[in-house]
């Protein structure tokens, strides 16, 4: 049934940094990971561990990537049925194909995108059998957050190409409308028009679900890092905060209320 696909939902996330080591040092003792690295890749790839189950990965920016001057990321994979024709039809639809579609051995096949309005996604099909997610868990990534400059392209991209739907609204009264979406009736994330003085080009931001808002951010502190925004809270009661790690990849941390 549609509603136990994982088709059109974030099943990776994988950090591109300048410092891996440091990176792991810093994730694993703000948000409680482990690493565990992953035997026979092309390069260097350690995998990010929320108990036994893997989250995603962290690996080295690559040298044409710094040549490039892109800045240490996090980019999530979407799963889809197929990688090819997805990657296809996102040129269609105005987007461009970052890293064309390839085979990890015993993995899976992905590619790289940029939507139309400049923002990077990454698309996966797995060789083995996924369950769709549940409920977030403490630990794992709980929110998908894309600030755009028209959220409404964005949107029409994103659900040609994942069959994500409109799945609520929130008027922010100057700064528009924060568009939330998912595929059905599922809620992932949200979509809104980045303002004047927000810097930096289109972007996804990824919420790490924690326990205790308060305690983490601290962590975030003492470990180098840097809170750009909050605690706040949203509606509902629950509180967020968003940050940027030590090598300077933005990242948020999301709390459910009581937790």
């Amino acid at each position: 049934m549609p509603e136990q696909s994982p088709s059109g939902r974030f099943v990776w996330y994988e950090l591109v940094t300048t410092d891996p080591q440091a990176a792991q040092s810093f994730y694993t003792d703000v948000v409680g990971w482990s690493t565990v690295p992953f035997e026979n890749a092309e390069v260097p790839y350690t995998m990010w561990m929320n108990g036994e189950a893997p989250v995603g990965g962290v690996m080295e920016l690559p040298k044409e990537a710094r040549d490039h001057d892109t800045p240490p990321h996090w980019i999530a994979y979407v799963e889809v049925d197929d990688v090819d024709a997805s990657a296809k039809k996102a040129g269609k639809l105005g987007g461009t194909i970052l890293v064309e579609p390839r085979d990890i051995p015993n993995v899976g096949r992905f590619a790289i995108l940029q939507d139309p309005q400049g923002a990077a996604i990454a698309i996966h099909k797995s060789d083995q059998e996924m369950a769709a997610n549940g409920e977030p868990q403490v630990g794992q990534f709980s929110w998908h957050e894309l600030a755009t400059t028209d959220h409404e392209a964005a949107f029409d991209f994103y659900s040609e190409l994942f069959g994500w739907n409109e799945t609520g609204a929130v008027d922010m009264g100057e700064m528009g409308t924060y568009q939330m979406y998912g595929p059905g009736d599922l809620m992932l994330g949200g979509m809104f028009n980045k303002s004047s003085d927000m810097p930096g080009p289109p972007a996804w931001l990824y919420y790490t679900r924690v326990e205790n808002i308060d305690q983490t951010l601290e962590k975030v502190r003492q470990n180098g890092g840097q809170v750009l925004n909050g605690p706040m809270e949203v509606p509902g009661g629950d509180m967020i905060a968003q940050c940027m790690d030590p090598q300077g990849a933005m990242f948020a941390l999301h709390a459910k209320t009581g937790g």
